[in-house]
């Protein structure tokens, strides 16, 4: 499947998507605020955090070794067997967890103990939610675009109905209680379009875990959990910071950026790993995966380019249609953050080649690099300028990671060399 195609077909489910962010952006801003917004992607971050550790964060080497095993359906439902296992053992171990420390965690995460019981409903639903993004990762790694776009779209529309009827019904306790279960009910709709495919079967998702199988999942383990906790991570504490120094409206400012820029990205971030992952997977020749590379850039990166300039001269109007009067002090924010998305977007294009031929070590060295910087450069800009710096600090992170993306991988394309694990 091509680009292009690929490209189409996902984007049905992204502009649903999209619009349901968009649509839930509102009722958010008018039932929780500024504040709220930032409890939410406190909380949002945890889950990042807390499904990744339960899943063994196996589902990025599922899609790579599904489609690298593409005419090999043995060694395939080996891996779905061992990353079944793994999964179902992990997530039920830490939802156990969750349930007895529910009450740290919400006020470690939410800075609320009396919120303890958000954490009890995600628990309580762990596994669904982590078998949804397994299934979801073997959909991929087959090349199952149409039941692996259906999927996206049933997950958006419950997204949808449910945190908006509880936005609206229980305001924030509804909103966090609607992110902690609604992935796990899209879980029954992914479950059914998977089960149709005559390629499956549900007991290739339970069995004795396969040594090589795991050991080759394990370096992508490593990297997702790496990612899972940086990235989440780093996002906590820049929000600690801003809320601490410049209150927490100014927190939920930058959250509600943070969000746009989600949205409208959703296409093109989406399209690298449904189509960029399980292609740069089967390539070998150096020269096919820098012909695939340069394709990124020549449609990619001016697609991100050009919504980044439509937003920016549009932001005045999107603020008041997407949010509301309360949140205009974030309009600053907007050329730089911009920016940096485009910058990420250059980068990223690059680095899911560290994905793609397991480049574990460089991945987590750049992630946690990344993610350090990120951090300092907020602090650092911040306290000079305001709110507007932790846009400015994306923005420079994001052109150093490029840089180093370009150096890193331009040298593993002329040496031939990847460190795939065997």
């Amino acid at each position: 499947m091509t680009l292009i195609k690929t490209s189409l077909l996902n984007g049905i489910a992204v502009i649903i998507k999209m619009l349901t962010l968009l649509g839930l952006n509102k009722i958010l801003a008018i039932y929780v605020g500024p504040s709220g917004y930032a409890a939410l992607g406190q909380f949002q971050n945890a889950v990042q955090m807390i499904t990744a550790f339960a899943s063994g964060a196996i589902n990025t080497g599922v899609t790579k070794y599904t489609a690298e095993y593409y005419d090999d359906e043995a060694r395939q439902h080996t891996v779905w067997r061992t990353a079944g296992t793994i999964a179902l053992t992990g997530s039920v171990l830490t939802a156990l967890l969750v349930i007895v420390f529910n009450r740290p965690l919400a006020g470690w995460f939410l800075k609320d103990e009396t919120l303890g019981s958000v954490f009890i409903w995600f628990a309580a639903t762990l596994v669904l939610f982590v078998f949804n993004t397994l299934l979801l990762a073997i959909l991929n790694g087959k090349k199952e675009i149409q039941r692996y776009v259906i999927a996206n779209i049933a997950g958006s529309l419950f997204a949808l109905t449910v945190t908006g009827v509880m936005a609206v019904q229980l305001g924030l306790y509804g909103a966090l209680v609607a992110l902690a279960i609604y992935q796990s009910l899209t879980f029954f709709v992914t479950l059914s379009l998977t089960y149709k495919a005559s390629w499956f079967k549900l007991r290739y998702l339970a069995g004795g875990i396969d040594k090589l199988a795991a050991k080759n999942l394990a370096a992508y383990a490593a990297m997702a959990l790496t990612s899972a906790a940086c990235v989440p991570l780093s996002h906590i504490l820049i929000r600690n910071h801003l809320g601490e120094t410049l209150g927490w409206e100014a927190a939920g400012y930058w959250e509600a950026m943070w969000r746009l820029s989600a949205a409208y990205l959703m296409l093109v971030t989406t399209t690298l790993s449904v189509y960029y992952l399980p292609k740069l997977s089967e390539l070998k020749d150096p020269g096919d995966i820098k012909r695939e590379i340069i394709q990124g850039y020549k449609i990619i990166l001016p697609v991100a380019a050009t919504c980044g300039v439509t937003i920016y001269l549009l932001r005045s109007f999107i603020i008041r249609l997407l949010f509301s009067d309360e949140f205009s002090p974030m309009e600053p924010l907007f050329a730089w953050q911009l920016t940096g998305d485009t910058l990420k977007i250059g980068s990223w294009i690059l680095a899911y080649l560290m994905l793609g031929k397991a480049m574990v070590k460089l991945f987590i060295a750049s992630e946690i690099i990344s993610a350090g910087i990120f951090f300092g450069l907020t602090i650092i800009f911040t306290d000079r300028i305001g709110l507007e710096g932790v846009a400015v600090a994306h923005t420079v992170n994001y052109l150093i990671y490029w840089i180093v993306m370009a150096i890193f991988i331009g040298k593993s394309l002329r040496v031939q060399t990847y460190e795939e694990p065997r």
